[in-house]
């Protein structure tokens, strides 16, 4: 059975509450784009409700493709649910430290301004280290993980071992910057203790509605890329079953194995790429010859490896 067929199937076993909150939070993506339109203030040059905005998104698509990776389990089933319910309660726990802090017009993270603004953040820092465990002991239980088909298989450890690097990343941003540093040491004290620009303060020019900034490093790029290797590389393997009926030789599942962990191959030096490039305060739209240059070796090595697998022997593939 491949990754498509599985995913229909299935559909009435999703663990529920994380399917809720994945719908929840896509209506509240929608009222964050009306919230913007009709809320015209800015807070670091960006709208105020595009962070809320980009969080309800990503935590839908996380708790939505959770929902489904459970139900893969064959055994562990009831402690993956606990496992779930925790996660969607320590999120909508978060969401809403979020969203309050929002509506204050005060900034959610790195924030110890005041007393309250730091019980926030300081709250919100511990809510991650819980979202990271429990996401780590479900990335532990999807070894267990029953798929027939091999690209399916191996999709879904790769992705959720991906994602867990991902969230991973985002402790970069925790530590203090050069400039807070100097504050403490001249006998100051920071509004903000850490930030995801590279460089530069927090706030300047980025792209539209991602924010990521263009004139320096952004750590929130490694944490979005590796995160979302979760939904990238099932994703994969549902492109390679369609193709399948088209191309005779990806009807092989070997072979649709190989190169589902090529992908995930590929995906980690993307994510080591972008982390590299950050670290550098280097900004994505603005790459250097260093960056251009590991990125075309990466994007050779996965074509050819490609290439190799589609074109190997038929017999050698099914070995």
């Amino acid at each position: 059975m491949t990754i498509f067929a599985d995913l229909r199937s299935r559909t009435n076993s999703w663990h529920r509450p994380s399917a809720l909150a994945a719908a929840a939070l896509g209506v509240v993506a929608v009222l964050c784009v009306a919230a913007m339109v009709l809320d015209r203030r800015t807070l670091g040059g960006a709208p105020i409700w595009a962070k809320p905005f980009k969080f309800a998104v990503s935590g839908a698509l996380y708790l939505a493709t959770w929902s489904w990776l459970v139900s893969l389990l064959p055994r562990f089933r009831r402690t993956a649910h606990w496992l779930t319910n925790l996660l969607v309660l320590i999120f909508a726990a978060e969401y809403v430290l979020l969203v309050f802090q929002a509506a204050r017009g005060r900034a959610s993270h790195f924030n110890v301004a005041t007393p309250q603004d730091a019980t926030v953040f300081g709250t919100m820092a511990v809510m991650i280290v819980v979202l990271w465990v429990a996401t780590l002991a479900l990335t532990v239980l999807m070894l267990f993980t029953k798929v027939p088909d091999r690209a399916s298989y191996w999709a879904v450890r790769a992705g959720a071992a991906l994602s867990l690097v991902g969230i991973t990343l985002g402790q970069l941003m925790t530590n203090p910057t050069a400039q807070q540093l100097a504050q403490w040491q001249s006998g100051g004290r920071p509004d903000m203790v850490g930030g995801h620009t590279v460089g530069l303060q927090d706030g300047g020019p980025g792209l539209p509605i991602l924010g990521w900034s263009t004139v320096g490093g952004d750590l929130r790029i490694p944490h979005f890329v590796g995160m979302h290797a979760l939904q990238a590389l099932p994703l994969l393997a549902i492109a390679l079953a369609a193709l399948a009926s088209r191309f005779p030789r990806l009807r092989d599942d070997v072979v649709r194995a190989r190169l589902v962990l090529l992908g995930a191959a590929g995906y980690a030096g993307l994510i080591a790429l972008v982390t590299w490039q950050a670290l550098r305060a280097q900004s994505i739209v603005h790459p250097d010859a260093a960056t251009l240059g590991a990125f075309t070796l990466l994007v050779a090595a996965v074509g050819l490896g490609a290439l190799a697998v589609v074109r190997a022997p038929e017999r050698a593939a099914g070995r």
